[in-house]
């Protein structure tokens, strides 16, 4: 094809358009999430879509990135972010019927910190079988406040992830008050006796999702999703290669849970962490956050 001299020389010496210049730089940015860390692993923001990625630019230095944008430089990165696969459902019901009602009736809400929580379990496959992992979430701001695995599936296990959680709040002074709505669904860890007695001991009031309704533990079944979906799965950012004992799953889970509540986005706190979120409502109810209010308080 014939080019004219003056044609080249223009083309060479033309500065590259804006928008060329704007898509190299959040290319760049798209980049750097694949750049491995020690132990072999990507950013975790790698597994974002489209509209968290969207939010996730704009927070990095990107404020009038598009959308359209985002989808169409991801696209030629290869970038699809995560596809949620199917759940394992793990509860087994108690025989003896007896358990307490569904206070919560599928409102899956809270007012403020500390007023429900939700709990539930699923199972992580090792080299010698099964790991367990529980979760408690605040529903507030969707936080896990508790977690904990087993290699047994126990009263002993659930009832320790909720003592974590209950400790975890009171030494980032954040305590919890007597009358906090505690919901599972009705597996038999939940609906033993021991567990219930825990529940009252602490001064915590008890409902259980009815028995054959799939939307009864919905809240913490997503994060659970959430959980096997981006810390387990084979290439997880969180992995650093083969689930073998319950020492690697204890790691994953840490650093999981830590991303997931202090840097993960999350679409229903409108693009904010869930630590973001509770800082807020601390920030716009007493003035400042409670650890600030304590040190100021001594002063």
């Amino acid at each position: 094809m014939q080019v004219a001299a003056r044609t080249y020389r223009a083309w060479k010496t033309r500065l590259p358009a804006l928008r060329a210049m704007e898509d190299a730089k959040i290319i760049d940015t798209l980049r750097s999430l694949k750049v491995v860390d020690g132990k072999g692993r990507p950013r975790p923001e790698i597994l974002y879509g489209r509209r968290k990625m969207t939010a996730w630019l704009r927070r990095k230095g990107f404020p009038e990135v598009s959308k359209h944008t985002v989808d169409r430089l991801m696209r030629d990165e290869g970038m699809n972010g995560l596809v949620r696969g199917r759940r394992t459902r793990t509860t087994i019901p108690g025989k003896d019927g007896k358990r307490a009602g569904d206070l919560l009736n599928r409102n899956f809400t809270a007012s403020a910190p500390n007023r429900v929580w939700v709990t539930d379990f699923t199972y992580v496959p090792v080299y010698s079988g099964f790991v367990y992992v529980a979760l408690v979430i605040d529903l507030y701001s969707r936080a896990i406040v508790g977690w904990e695995t087993s290699t047994v599936i126990d009263t002993a296990f659930v009832e320790q992830c909720l003592k974590m959680a209950l400790w975890r709040r009171e030494h980032s002074n954040r305590p919890v008050s007597k009358g906090l709505l505690h919901h599972s669904d009705a597996g038999s860890q939940y609906t033993s006796i021991r567990y219930t007695d825990t529940l009252e001991i602490e001064g915590l009031v008890p409902s259980i999702g009815s028995v054959g309704d799939a939307y009864d533990n919905a809240a913490a079944e997503t994060v659970m999703g959430l959980f096997k979906n981006e810390a387990v799965t084979k290439g997880s950012p969180f992995r650093s290669g083969a689930l073998k004992t319950e020492s690697d799953v204890i790691e994953v889970v840490f650093g999981w849970v830590h991303w997931y509540n202090y840097d993960r986005l999350h679409s229903s706190l409108d693009h904010q962490t869930p630590e973001e979120f509770e800082r807020t409502y601390y920030d716009e109810n007493s003035g400042s956050l409670p650890d600030d209010a304590a040190h100021k308080t001594a002063a």
